[in-house]
């Protein structure tokens, strides 16, 4: 893709990005059915990935909006596409978590370098 910045054509690479957040009105759970929430989520964004739908995502940390909890960088094409994987969550489904989406570009081969790896 090619976009248009300062009056010089630059090739940039188009993903659907989405912010999950926190609900204001989010449903409270017990311990159990949070731990299954959440194995079930973290499954979901396995499965995305394994299949190309997903390049990357994973939690927020040191955020100053208390209600951003991850980021998803999607490959489908189209915000749709995105926007039905995305709210396909459990977490989601259950409430947990909110989907904000939008168009994101980077550099072509940005999102395919190594990135540094942290134990949370």
């Amino acid at each position: 893709m090619t976009t248009w910045c300062h009056n010089d054509a630059v090739d940039l690479e188009a993903f659907e990005l989405v912010l999950l957040r926190t609900p204001e009105n989010a449903p409270t759970y017990d311990d159990a059915e949070l731990t299954r929430i959440q194995a079930e989520h973290l499954a979901h964004h396995a499965r995305l990935r394994a299949s190309g739908q997903v390049v990357t995502n994973g939690p927020v940390r040191d955020q100053p909006d208390a209600s951003l909890r991850g980021l998803t960088f999607y490959r489908t094409g189209s915000l749709e596409e995105a926007r039905k994987l995305a709210e396909a969550d459990p977490a989601v489904q259950a409430g947990r978590l909110a989907v904000e989406i939008m168009t994101w570009y980077c550099p072509p081969g940005t999102m395919s370098r190594p990135g540094r790896a942290v134990t949370l």
